[in-house]
């Protein structure tokens, strides 16, 4: 498989973001340039370039758009998804981001754990539902998939 060598968020017109936020994405951003699959299958009976991918992940008229080039920069695919399935997840996601930022604050390592749990629960969903939107566009593992959402989860804050 593949994989993603350079990632971007077009988060231009978007408020900026928390401290919480910005290191959410730091860390999401770094994990999967060090590790990710990320291939594309053949559209149509056309190939397409091979990678290593170049993506933008961006929010552009409600959608979300991923923007993939090969590492010399040529245009590999683009797609545009709906926002609607990741809505809910989202801001389910959020909300136990926000008590797991509290906790970590103010709460014992046990109370913390369980939050953490949670949390991982959701955030593993919000990689579910990025898999099944990907489903013919884009082959992706778990792990690249979790770290997707976290970027779109970044994006939807500000969208």
């Amino acid at each position: 498989m593949s994989r993603i060598c350079e990632i971007e968020l077009d988060d231009a017109n978007l408020p900026p973001p928390t401290p919480e936020i910005e290191q959410e994405r730091k860390v999401a951003m770094f994990d999967l340039i060090e590790e990710n699959a990320f291939a594309l299958p053949a559209r149509n009976g056309t190939a397409v370039p091979d990678g290593p991918y170049r993506l933008t992940l961006a929010i552009r008229e409600k959608r979300l758009v991923f923007d993939i080039r090969s590492e010399a920069g040529e245009s590999a695919a683009e797609f545009h998804l709906s926002l609607s399935p990741f809505r809910q997840v989202v801001k389910d996601y959020w909300a136990i981001c926000e008590s797991y930022f509290d906790a970590v604050k103010n709460l014992p390592p046990g109370q913390i754990e369980t939050i953490d749990m949670a949390r991982r629960g959701i955030h593993n969903e919000g990689a579910r539902v990025l898999e099944e939107r990907l489903a013919g566009k884009a082959e992706v593992d778990s792990d690249t998939a979790r770290r997707l959402f976290t970027l779109i989860c970044v994006l939807h804050f500000g969208g």
